[in-house]
């Protein structure tokens, strides 16, 4: 993997899903967007505003079916991801995407989600305290 120098330009992919955790989200987001020459999108099925968990209206900006060649995705986590375990479009985006990614990360419940693709196999992994029961079920280590 080639060292990012000053200037080069650096992609964030986020999955942005409805019933997110906002802070989830919006956290990470607000650190990246702060970092010269970062460039973020939220993917979802399509640009229309999903709502989260706690009410918050997020726009995506690109949809699943939009080509994600990025330096890193980050998979947010909320009561939302429970229905994308077996969400094959959702699951195949995230493996697709973190092919082309040079870092995968998620959020909280978001590993679950990492998991569910394939990921976390043998890996060791953390999540939301009242999950963490759920990570041998996708193959990572707790």
């Amino acid at each position: 993997m080639a060292a990012l120098t000053p200037g080069d330009p650096f992609h964030v992919a986020f999955l942005v899903f409805p019933d997110i955790t906002q802070l989830d989200l919006t956290g990470p987001f607000e650190v990246f967007k702060r970092i010269r020459g970062v460039e973020t999108h939220l993917y979802w099925k399509s640009l229309d505003p999903v709502t989260s968990n706690s009410g918050l209206q997020l726009v995506p900006t690109r949809t699943l079916a939009d080509p994600a060649a990025v330096d890193l995705l980050c998979v947010p986590g909320g009561p939302g991801q429970v229905p994308l375990m077996t969400d094959a479009a959702v699951l195949d985006w995230i493996r697709d995407t973190a092919a082309r990614s040079r870092w995968i990360t998620s959020v909280c419940t978001g590993s679950l989600l990492l998991g569910a693709a394939g990921l976390l196999r043998g890996y060791r992994a953390t999540t939301h305290w009242t999950a963490m029961d759920d990570l041998g079920l996708v193959g990572a280590i707790r």
